[in-house]
């Protein structure tokens, strides 16, 4: 046996070592029957076998794959041990939407005004209620199945960009263990990682020239978070360089009207779906919070700061122009811009939009933070400081959110800032990512 292929074995027996200690552990969790949590520990052991098959398809050699089911055997471990935390989201949202359907005869209750997610979420909680299994670990299980697929999305998208298996694979680890995504799905029951999963891999499709795809996950990712729209803009770049065509946008639109054909179909008023995402919006501006625990430029002002009525709209115009710009940018070198360009310019829109924006919460530079991810693994002296820089701001906002206190409070001259490092960290990303695009473009035409 050569020494490749004994580390090879050593590896997968490790991980399966750990697969059967992560299925042990969900037994053991609170909640629930015994048979339910022996269920949801399948489909926790299960999710290593399709991570497996995922990068199986895209052609990785079985040698390696043995290598890799230890990662994916510890993701799985660490994300189990998460599993039975209970967040205010959860307790005063989630769990009784989901009670709810149950009540109400499951999807026939899909008509109703419940939430204020939009229908493919409610779908998904209106298939939880048909299950025997803790509502809880179902939800956490749904994000945790799309932090797969983030993981794989990033592999295609770092192949697109290299052509190249080491990186590639470099990346599928490391969003896999990177401190936001296990937190956001395993540990807050959020669902970030559907959305950011999906518009990853409608890059990683636009930037392979697939176009149909490209928009129709693109049309998915928006419809299950209005957060996707901060990548949006990137296809009119796509368009600009010449990877989609005109005709092409018009998926978009389609593909988001056959999300709702179920919930139509059910009796859900066509105007209680559209205008799901207006009350989104107009519920934070209704709280009269300018910032919730995120690491916007809103973050920069001292604590209990009371903004005058003008700063909300001026900070919208300042993303709305700060979009123009990377746009612009790629539209002048469009001749020249490669897949680097494109997906720094992704990178700058995911972060520059919330940074500037009003009413943002802490998970709303998750997608920012992956793009940045991804990149890092392909150019590490280039890329890793802004990713860092990202990941730091955003894991500011997760301490103060799932530990109910700031991270770090600064007084200085008898001024309080609440999150004045994770403004700071972030805007380092924002000028980081957009002046590595500049310099990228600029290198194209040298």
């Amino acid at each position: 046996m050569s020494r490749q292929s004994s580390r090879s074995t050593l590896f997968s027996l490790i991980g399966l070592f750990l697969l059967v200690l992560t299925f042990l552990q969900i037994v053991s969790l609170r909640s629930g029957s015994l048979p339910a949590r022996f269920l949801v520990g399948v489909c926790l052991v299960l999710l290593a076998g399709l991570a497996l098959f995922l990068l199986f398809l895209d052609g990785v050699p079985r040698e390696k794959l043995l290598v890799l089911l230890l990662p994916i055997a510890a993701a799985l471990f660490l994300r189990s041990a998460l599993l039975d935390h209970v967040t205010l989201d959860y307790q005063d949202f989630l769990s009784k939407w989901v009670d709810y359907f149950r009540q109400n005869g499951g999807f026939s209750a899909i008509k109703d005004p419940i939430g204020n997610y939009n229908v493919p979420y409610l779908y998904m909680l209106a298939l939880l209620s048909y299950l025997p299994i803790p509502d809880l670990y179902g939800i956490k299980l749904f994000s945790i199945f799309f932090d797969v697929l983030l993981a794989w999305g990033g592999f295609r998208l770092a192949k697109a960009l290299t052509h190249e298996e080491k990186p590639s694979l470099l990346c599928f680890c490391t969003l896999l263990f990177l401190p936001t995504v296990v937190l956001n799905g395993s540990c807050w029951g959020q669902c970030d990682s559907v959305w950011a999963a999906l518009c990853i891999h409608a890059l990683a499709c636009g930037l392979e020239d697939h176009p149909v795809p490209s928009f129709s996950l693109l049309a998915l990712a928006f419809s299950f978070k209005l957060q996707a729209i901060f990548l949006i803009p990137l296809w009119c770049a796509l368009w600009f360089t010449k990877r989609v065509k005109l005709q092409h946008f018009f998926i978009f639109p389609t593909v988001f009207f056959f999300t709702m054909l179920p919930a139509l179909l059910a009796g859900k008023p066509l105007i209680d779906i559209l205008r799901v995402y207006w009350d989104q919006a107009g519920s934070s501006v209704s709280w009269q919070t300018v910032n919730y625990n995120s690491p916007s430029v809103f973050s920069l002002l001292p604590y209990h700061t009371q903004s005058a009525p003008w700063v909300p709209k001026a900070a919208i115009l300042c993303a709305f122009l700060f979009m123009l710009l990377i746009l612009a940018l790629i539209f002048v070198r469009r001749e020249t811009a490669d897949n680097t360009a494109l997906a720094l310019a992704g990178a700058a829109l995911s972060l520059g939009i919330p940074f500037f924006l009003p009413y943002m919460h802490e998970r709303y530079f998750f997608l920012g933070g992956v793009l940045l991810v991804v990149l890092a693994c392909i150019r590490p002296a280039a890329h890793t400081p802004a990713a860092v820089g990202a990941e730091l701001a955003s894991l500011g906002g997760y301490h103060a959110y799932l530990r109910q206190k700031y991270f770090l409070v600064l007084t200085l001259f008898g001024i309080t800032w609440a999150q004045l490092l994770e403004g700071l960290c972030m805007l380092f990303a924002v000028v980081w990512v957009t002046y590595s695009l500049i310099q990228t473009l600029q290198a194209k035409t040298d």
